[in-house]
């Protein structure tokens, strides 16, 4: 069996040149890198303003297993089928990876198989440098915020207003802005800094530092989510200017505008800002933009790409990160609220082994052998673990969206299983379900699926917001704790009470909720399969990301910063004799 890196680079690409032109953007709508990616630039914007808005599709999945479920090589072969198979117009927006993962245990994000984005190496490693620039930005704002506390301790206001400077009193103990790197490193979660400046001329103790602090890794960096849910240039500078680094000594916020360092972090991002133009390996436009993980982001793709996409494109096709509980719920009440674009149909992808395991399966480990309860048919465990599937279609439906399940077929899977779950889906209200084998038949092993999807979008929906803004912060993470996870209640500790009361004086209250939390459960605990009931939500802390327009509730042990596994990626990639990537999945 050949790996996804061997399919990868055996395929015939064609020139991102011509990707463009047969997808209708114009050769001066490019800046090339190289033969095989280009970004495109903004102004294809106001070409294509007065075209009409094609069909939006939203790929999302049930609570996964460790090794994923295949949502992206869904999201992928999907695009390629109603492109192949179905001769449609389609463009697929897909999430930029981080490293971090790539050289860890999940693997890339470029699908797999036969249902690909290429250059796969490319996709995974670097990509145009957005990535970089965002921790670059992120520890510039880090850097000038450790600065100013620094000078401020040292000078005088006397002596601060004569170098332009306006003394900001930031109290060190309210400081939420952490440094990023896109790489896992449990070793940074929490440090200390400044210990050089840890006293004053006189001797005596300095109130600033050293300070604790700590890194997560890059893409869960507020500029990472501006550059997903911007809309243009300048909507992104005043975005930059708000993110709030902590608070002054009065209990007022400060600003990254009132730091001086916004319009460098804009001039450093502006690049990033052109969503990436690659192909799928049967030659359909994808665009490659904005980051993952939407355990600790928002975790969807740029609304720039998503905007570009349904001007060009009749059929688009998009995916929200892991399970609908978080990546979909945050695609609809964050993304969707600031794009205005609403999905015509949603795609639900669900495997055998997940329902297994929601079922009471035994634990999957990434890097060790699937125990025989997921390689031999067992109905009596997938039956028990079916509600899992369930409540993810009737989280779905409740924002009044068509939903199609995708059965993501493997070796393994008896016909008798696949069909209990195609049954199942429609009986809780799927318009359809369909099994797939897009991974082995790329776009032709899609093809009912696609046919499935057109259908649905023809579909009446009925969209609606799971909850208004105006509700209070707790309101609102209460509303997505109970109606989304099954939770009975939330708890909230000391901290995260004493910030919402910050953020609420403020006037931030009014913003959506992007919670954090791990993405193997409906819960906050990782350990709870199926359908949990019966449990509180905790919320230990919580941080308000102001540019990006949302609060971001961390919930129980949920850590901003991943470790590496014992036996990481990285151990297995190296390059052959001939220079060419080896070992990459």
């Amino acid at each position: 069996m050949k790996s996804d890196l061997q399919i990868a680079q055996e395929a015939k690409l064609k020139p991102i040149t011509q990707i463009a032109r047969e997808a209708g953007i114009n050769e001066e709508e490019l800046k090339l890198f190289g033969m095989w990616k280009a970004k495109v630039k903004l102004d294809i914007l106001e070409r294509l303003k007065d075209r009409p808005n094609g069909k939006y599709i939203d790929v999302t999945a049930i609570t996964p297993t460790p090794l994923g479920e295949g949502k992206s090589t869904t999201m992928v072969g999907l695009a390629q089928a109603m492109g192949s198979e179905l001769r449609k117009n389609v463009i697929c927006c897909i999430r930029q990876p981080s490293m971090g993962p790539t050289f860890n245990i999940k693997g890339g994000a470029a699908g797999g198989g036969y249902s690909q984005v290429v250059p796969m190496e490319d996709f995974n490693l670097h990509l145009t440098g957005d990535i970089h620039a965002i921790s670059v930005s992120h520890n510039l704002v880090a850097a000038a915020l450790d600065t100013r506390l620094y000078h401020e301790s040292r000078q005088t206001d006397e002596q601060l207003a004569k170098r332009g400077v306006k003394r900001l009193d930031i109290d060190p103990d309210t400081i939420t802005w952490r440094r990023v790197v896109d790489v896992c490193d449990r070793a940074l979660r929490e440090i200390r800094v400044g210990f050089n400046d840890d006293k004053l001329k006189d001797g005596s103790p300095s109130s600033v530092f050293p300070r604790a602090t700590g890194f997560d890794i890059t893409v869960a960096s507020e500029i990472m989510a501006i550059l997903a849910l911007t809309t243009s240039l300048k909507d992104m500078r005043e975005r930059f200017g708000k993110m709030v680094v902590g608070l002054n000594k009065k209990g007022e916020p400060v600003n990254v505008e009132q730091l001086g360092v916004a319009g460098a972090v804009t001039v450093l991002m502006r690049e990033a800002l052109m969503p990436n133009l690659m192909q799928t390996l049967e030659g359909q436009p994808a665009f490659v933009h904005a980051g993952p993980f939407a355990n600790i982001a928002h975790g969807n793709s740029s609304i720039i790409a998503d905007k570009i996409a349904v001007k060009l494109g009749d059929y688009v096709v998009t995916e929200s990160g892991f399970g609908a509980d978080i990546g979909m719920e945050k695609f609809f009440n964050i993304k969707c609220r600031y794009s205005g674009l609403i999905p015509n149909a949603v795609v639900l992808v669900a495997t055998v082994r997940a329902l297994k395991m929601h079922g009471g399966g035994p634990t999957v480990r990434p890097g060790i052998p699937l125990d025989g309860a997921y390689t031999k048919e067992d109905l009596p465990l997938l039956e028990k673990g079916l509600c899992n599937l369930g409540v993810h279609i009737n989280n779905a439906l409740k924002f009044g969206i068509p939903v199609v399940v995708a059965v993501n077929a493997f070796r393994d899977d008896t016909e008798a299983e696949l069909e209990m779950i195609r049954e199942y889906a429609v009986g809780q209200g799927a318009a359809d379900s369909v099994v797939t084998t897009h991974w082995a038949n790329g776009g032709e092993g899609a093809a009912k699926l696609a046919e499935a999807v057109v259908a649905a979008c023809e579909k009446p929906s009925n969209f609606e917001f799971l909850y208004p803004l105006d509700w209070s912060i707790k309101e609102k993470i209460n509303k997505i704790s109970v109606d989304i996870y099954g939770a009975d209640n939330v708890t909230y500790e000391p901290l995260a009470e004493k910030q919402i009361e910050n953020y609420e004086r403020a006037g931030f209250g009014n913003l959506p909720i992007c919670m954090a939390k791990t993405h193997l459960s409906l819960s906050h605990d990782p350990t709870l399969k199926g359908a949990p009931t019966g449990f509180a939500v905790p919320v230990r802390e919580v941080r308000a990301s102001v540019g990006a327009g949302f609060i971001l509730p961390l919930l129980g042990k949920m850590s901003t910063m991943p470790g590496l596994a014992t036996h990481p990626a990285f151990m297995d990639i190296d390059l052959d004799e001939e220079g060419e990537v080896v070992g990459l999945f």
